[in-house]
C-alpha cells in the first residue's frame, strides 16, 4: 500500500473537487486597490490577533477503552494489517485522556491564548446515535474547566475524522444521510451541555480528505474503495451535515455561540503575480472547491462542477441546499502547501494548471511541498471569492525529522524555517487587510499521525512514545517568540 502512495495523491487532496474544466461565470479582475493595512500593527499582526495550536482526539487521547467509549472507524482501520505504516495504532497515543493537565500547561507555557482540540463522537455516543455516556462528556468538562483556568480560549471541532464504527456498520457511514441527522443531534447536544464555555466550533474537519482517502482510495478509514458517483454523494451528505449541525448548534447552543467549518481547501497560487494569473487563480479556487466548500459558502453547485460530473453529480434537493447554506460565523482553512500553480488561459474555464517539478521543495513528508506564499493568496482569494469575514488558519505546520540531541534537546531547524516563511506571508496578508483573525500551529505535540502512525512527527513538543515524555523543541521557543511580538 505505501510504496504505491505518492505525491499525486496528496496533489488531489480536495479529490473530487478538481472539477473545473468547465465554463463558469467570469469573476472580476483583481487589480482594484488593496485594503490599507492595520495602521495598530503596521510591522506585524493586528491588534488582537488570536495565537493558537491545534490537536485531535483520535490522535492524541488514548483511552479506548475507557469510561464507556464506543468503537470508531479507526479503532477498526488501524487495528487491521497492512493499514497503519509502521504497524502502530492510537489505542494509547500521547495518553492525553490521564495527562490532559500537563498537556494544557505545555499549551500554557507556549504562550498561545486559544486551543483547538475536537471531541470524539464516540465517546459521547458509543452507538452514534441513542443515549448519550455521560462520562464521555465528563472527560471535556474537565479538559474546558482547565484550559479556561489557563486563561487559554477553547475552540471545538465536533469531527475530526472518528466516525462511531456503529454508523458505519449500520448505514454505510457517510454514504447516508441518516448519518447527517445523526451528526446533527450529536452538535446539538454538545452544544446544550458544553457551549457556556466553548463560544466558538468548528463543525467538521477536513472534508476534502477524510472522503476521498477514506471512501475513494481506501488508504483512510474505513478503507473502501467506491466510485465517483458515491464520492460526490458522500460529499453532498458531509455539507449537508455541516448544515444541520449549524442549525442544531444555534438552536440549543447558548446565544453568541460562533460556528464555522474547517477544510483543507484546495489552494491555488498564480504562478507570476499579474492579474490575469490573479484572476485566473480565483477561477481555479471556486471550482476545485465547488464540492463541499463552495456549495457551503454559495448554497450552490457551480455550473461547471455540474457539467463535469454529469451524471455522477450528487443528487440533492432546493431544501438541502438551503440547509447547507445556513450562515457560518467563521471559516476555518487548513493550509500547509500549494495545491496547485495557476496560470491564465484564453481557454475555459480560463486557467491552465502548472505541473509539478520533481525537484520542487517538499519537507519530510513527501507531500508537504514548500510554498509559504499560500498562506498569503489561499486566505486573501477565499476571502473575496465567498465575502468571508472571518477567517481562521485552523491548521498549518509541517513534519520533521525530529531527533532527540546528545544535550537533550530537538533542534528542528527545519520547522523554523517553514514557520517564518509561511507566518511572514500571513502577516504580508494581514497587513493588506485580508480578514484572517487568527492561526492554530498544527500541532501542539508530536501524535499518531493516521496512515503513518508515529513515523511523522509535527508537533512543537516532541513525545517519548514509550515513556510520555514531552520535551519543547527549539520550534517551541521560536513560536513563542513570534507570539510575544505578534509578529515574524
Amino acid at each position: 500500500m505505501f510504496g504505491r502512495f505518492s505525491r499525486r495523491h496528496f496533489a488531489k487532496l480536495a479529490g473530487f473537487s478538481t472539477l473545473g474544466m468547465a465554463a463558469t461565470p467570469a469573476m472580476p479582475a483583481d487589480n482594484e486597490a488593496k485594503p490599507a493595512p492595520d495602521r495598530h500593527a503596521p510591522y506585524g499582526f493586528p491588534t488582537g490577533f488570536l495565537w493558537g495550536t491545534a490537536t485531535s482526539a483520535y490522535q492524541i487521547e488514548g483511552a479506548v477503552d475507557e469510561d464507556g467509549r464506543g468503537r470508531s472507524i479507526w479503532d477498526i482501520f488501524a487495528h487491521t494489517p497492512g493499514t497503519i505504516a509502521d504497524h502502530s495504532n492510537a489505542d494509547r497515543a500521547n495518553d492525553h485522556y490521564h495527562r490532559y493537565k500537563q498537556d494544557v500547561g505545555l499549551i500554557r507555557e507556549l504562550g498561545v491564548k486559544a486551543y483547538r482540540f475536537s471531541i470524539a463522537w464516540p465517546r459521547v455516543f458509543p452507538e452514534g446515535t441513542g443515549k448519550p455516556n455521560p462520562k464521555g462528556l465528563d472527560f471535556y468538562d474537565r479538559l474546558l474547566d482547565e484550559l479556561l483556568g489557563n486563561g487559554i480560549e477553547p475552540f471545538a471541532t465536533l469531527y475530526h475524522w472518528d466516525l462511531p464504527q456503529p454508523l458505519q456498520d449500520r448505514l454505510g457511514g457517510w454514504r447516508s444521510s441518516e448519518t447527517s441527522k445523526a451528526f446533527a443531534d450529536y452538535a446539538g447536544y454538545v452544544a446544550e451541555r458544553l457551549s457556556d464555555r466553548v463560544r466558538n466550533i468548528f463543525t467538521i474537519n477536513e472534508a476534502g480528505r477524510f472522503v476521498n482517502f477514506g471512501y475513494g482510495w481506501g488508504i483512510d478509514a474505513p478503507g473502501l474503495k467506491l466510485p465517483q458517483a458515491e464520492l460526490n454523494q458522500i460529499h453532498h451528505h458531509v455539507a449537508l451535515a455541516h448544515g444541520l449541525a449549524v442549525q442544531a448548534i444555534r438552536a440549543r447552543g447558548r446565544a453568541g455561540t460562533r460556528v464555522g467549518v474547517a477544510e483543507n481547501i484546495a489552494g491555488c497560487v498564480p504562478a507570476i503575480e499579474t492579474p490575469d494569473n490573479i484572476r485566473a487563480a480565483e477561477i481555479a479556487t471556486r471550482e476545485f472547491n465547488a464540492g463541499f466548500l463552495n456549495v457551503i459558502l454559495e448554497g450552490r453547485y457551480t455550473d461547471g462542477f455540474l457539467a463535469y460530473t454529469g451524471a455522477d453529480a450528487p443528487k440533492y434537493t432546493a431544501d438541502e441546499l438551503r440547509i447547507i447554506a445556513s450562515p457560518n460565523d467563521f471559516v476555518g482553512l487548513n493550509i500547509y502547501t500549494p495545491q496547485y500553480y495557476v496560470v491564465a488561459s484564453d481557454r475555459t474555464p480560463g486557467f491552465n494548471v502548472l505541473p509539478f517539478p520533481a525537484s520542487f521543495p517538499h519537507m519530510a513528508s513527501e507531500w508537504l511541498r514548500v510554498g509559504p506564499e499560500a498562506l498569503y493568496w489561499v486566505p486573501r482569494l477565499a476571502a473575496k471569492i465567498w465575502n468571508i469575514d472571518t477567517i481562521y488558519i485552523s491548521e498549518n505546520g509541517t513534519s520533521s525529522t525530529d531527533k532527540v540531541a546528545a544535550d537533550g534537546n530537538v533542534y528542528d531547524t527545519d520547522r523554523i524555517m517553514y514557520l517564518r516563511n509561511y507566518l511572514t506571508q500571513l502577516q504580508r496578508a494581514t497587513a493588506e487587510g485580508v480578514p484572517v483573525r487568527g492561526y492554530f500551529l498544527w500541532s501542539l505535540m508530536d501524535n499518531f499521525e493516521w496512515i503513518w502512525g508515529f513515523e511523522q512527527r509535527f508537533g512543537v513538543y516532541h513525545v517519548d512514545f514509550d515513556t510520555q515524555r514531552r520535551i519543547p523543541k527549539l520550534s517551541a521557543s521560536f513560536y513563542r517568540d513570534v507570539i510575544t511580538r505578534n509578529a515574524v
